[in-house]
């Protein structure tokens, strides 16, 4: 990579709030690499430009370490994308990923059984990053849920089931609050401290939590703690997500213990 690119020099990106994020080189060029994954279609300078908010020789530079790296690339067109090495690493990455080898087959039973899709996630702060999607072989509409896509921990299943084993008070669930509103993403999502802290209580004391409804209105679904590196804490939840009309909640509730089955050792806390 370009040694002058990631030099300690600093230009002003436009922050969220409006104000100004100052960024040295590296992050600037890591400013510039994640911009471009929001174009898989491929991205002009100028564009890049106005989305980062620094001045066009400042990306300029960044995409020219970037290419040398790999990690981006120029079409015909001279629009850029990511590059072929940086797709290399990140599937490698994630197909080589211990939880997501082991768990994959039971995704795959259980697309195949329900006719949904299965999803594996983890925590990251406030929200759930997806590692795992599987769809099920048919059905005409499908979930837009992506790998590596994120939601609210409080309006998903996988969030809560991974909150129900960190937050185990109503103090813990008032400081995880902290002072930023929960987003409400349904009439449904649970938004308060004592409303979430009461999900989680059940959600401990029967071993799954539930989402109805609370991430996105017409889907709602079943999800189960998975150990796949360690014995005692989660590593992360899957879930079976479906769709209201074709597979009620209470479907999938009935079918707790085959889910279980399925999950085998994975999904047994061995404390």
């Amino acid at each position: 990579m370009d040694v002058g690119a990631l030099a300690p020099t600093s230009v002003d990106v436009a922050g969220g709030d409006g104000g100004a994020t100052r960024l040295v080189g590296s992050d600037r060029v890591l400013a510039v690499l994640k911009e471009l994954a929001r174009y898989p279609d491929g991205v002009s300078l100028e564009e890049l430009t106005r989305a980062i908010g620094s001045p066009k020789p400042t990306v300029h530079r960044a995409l020219g370490a970037l290419r040398r790296a790999g990690l981006a690339d120029q079409g015909a067109r001279g629009r850029y994308v990511l590059g072929d090495e940086f797709l290399r690493m990140a599937f490698a990455h994630h197909e080589d990923r211990p939880e997501h080898v082991r768990v994959r087959p039971v995704l795959e039973a259980l697309a195949d059984r329900f006719g949904e899709t299965a999803h594996y996630a983890v925590l990251d702060g406030r929200e759930v990053v997806y590692r795992a999607k599987v769809d099920p072989a048919t059905g005409a509409v499908r979930l837009t849920s992506t790998v590596g896509g994120r939601n609210p921990a409080h309006a998903t299943g996988v969030g809560k089931v991974l909150l129900a084993h960190r937050l185990d008070t109503v103090a813990a669930v008032e400081a995880w609050f902290g002072e930023v509103p929960l987003e409400r993403r349904t009439p449904r999502t649970l938004c308060t401290a004592a409303d979430l802290y009461g999900d989680l209580r059940d959600t401990l004391e029967r071993g799954y939590a539930v989402d109805d409804q609370e991430n996105e209105s017409g889907v709602n679904c079943l999800s189960l703690p998975v150990y796949a590196t360690s014995p005692t804490a989660p590593s992360g939840a899957l879930s079976v997500s479906a769709l209201t009309y074709r597979t009620p909640l209470h479907t999938l509730i009935d079918a707790v213990d085959e889910i279980r089955e399925l999950l085998g050792p994975l999904g047994r806390n061995r404390q």
